[in-house]
């Protein structure tokens, strides 16, 4: 037995349904092309086929895991996570996620200073609001057709910006991040106010750059698909 499976064993949680023939299947070890590769990320591959690099599923699991492990703790300690993730072909299933989990999440866009400058943001956040509140009580009536229609669209703009964070009212614990290039801003402001980072690390990436890095394939539906599944059960059995 290698000493990863040993240490895999030793996990004493539940081992949170990680399969390492379902993530295969899920096509989570499928990394970019070995010229691609960020140096600090060799230790999680296993092998190179036909120039594309191939991630260790077993360290793979193990980093999942204790991720899981970890969120399983905060979600029982009423700790505030959110779920980041802009990338067109996963952004509908990270919302989803989030709505049946109860978290927050942004699959728009970052904005800068979201963390940075929270009080500028929350001031916009409650604009909206209260923009959104005289539209349900029917008090822009009162505006020409052209005006309500400049304010439709601004509403338009703002919900796409912060229906996921509407209701946040202070800088979370934790962001899962599913894409930590395209979404590096968000990583970055995280770190520059102590809120920890978990985050998929595919092969082109730096692990070094987030708390808890879970090596895997962040561009396939079906890898991102089998995380936010095990993201989801354990947040749910951690709410029961």
């Amino acid at each position: 037995m290698t000493e990863l499976k040993k240490e895999l064993n030793n996990i004493k949680d539940e081992d949170f349904g990680v399969n390492l023939n379902e993530m295969n299947e899920a096509g989570l070890y499928f990394g970019h092309r070995t010229s691609r590769i960020h140096p600090k990320m060799k230790p999680y591959i296993s092998a190179s086929r036909n120039g594309v690099d191939i991630i260790d599923l077993e360290k793979t699991a193990l980093k999942l895991k204790e991720a899981l492990s970890l969120i399983k703790t905060m979600i029982s300690e009423n700790k505030i996570i959110v779920l980041v993730g802009t990338k067109i072909q996963v952004k509908k299933l990270i919302e989803e996620t989030a709505k049946e989990c109860g978290l927050f999440y942004i699959t728009d866009r970052w904005l800068g200073g979201t963390f940075t400058n929270f009080k500028v943001i929350r001031k916009r956040i409650e604009y909206f609001k209260d923009l959104e509140n005289k539209k349900q009580n029917q008090e822009l009536s009162k505006y020409t057709k052209k005006e309500r229609l400049k304010i439709d669209k601004e509403l338009r703009d703002l919900e796409a910006k912060f229906r996921g964070i509407k209701n946040l009212e202070r800088i979370p614990d934790a962001i899962f991040v599913f894409d930590i290039r395209k979404d590096s801003l968000a990583v970055k402001e995280a770190k520059r106010e102590g809120v920890k980072v978990f985050g998929i690390t595919d092969t082109n990436t730096d692990p070094t750059s987030v708390d808890y890095p879970i090596p895997a394939n962040d561009d396939a539906i079906s890898s991102v698909k089998y995380i936010l599944e095990k993201l989801k059960n354990t947040i749910l059995e951690a709410k029961k």
